[in-house]
């Protein structure tokens, strides 16, 4: 599976951004909302770099923990954006606005201004079929594109 993350919209405190599915074609998943561009990186407060990285589940750590509570019927364990030069668990998650993220991906199914709207509905469909694609050992990549 192929995930494309298109940067739209760059401002001061956030980036908006288009979640696809490229693997075949081009679908639209979902709305996205990360930190900021900065030329040096300011710990919890910088988006990660363009380029393509892979994803796997991390099935330790606190978010895990309270996923495995929230969506107890979807969760495998937490959608992890690895290889990440100076960054460590990014995850892909729900959260409205750029105090909800360090560095991670926010999902939602409404965008106005810095705010992700419908965050939780916009997770509960993303998440299964990247999910179930993992956990049949399928390779998922994800591309940001600075556009």
């Amino acid at each position: 599976m192929k995930l494309e993350v298109l940067r739209f919209n760059s401002q001061e405190d956030y980036t908006l951004g288009l979640l696809f599915d490229v693997t075949d074609g081009r679908k639209f998943l979902c709305y996205t909302l990360e930190d900021e561009y900065r030329e040096t990186k300011k710990k919890g407060e910088t988006r990660i770099p363009s380029g393509t990285y892979p994803i796997t589940l991390r099935t330790t750590g606190g978010f895990h923990s309270r996923y495995s509570r929230r969506f107890p019927d979807i969760h495998k364990g937490m959608l992890w954006v690895r290889d990440v030069p100076n960054f460590e668990y990014i995850l892909i998650h729900v959260g409205n606005d750029q105090g909800d993220t360090e560095g991670c991906l926010l999902v939602g199914n409404t965008q106005k201004g810095g705010f992700i709207g419908d965050s939780v509905n916009g997770y509960k469909k993303i998440y299964p079929p990247i999910a179930d694609a993992l956990e049949k050992g399928e390779q998922v990549t994800i591309t940001y594109t600075d556009y």
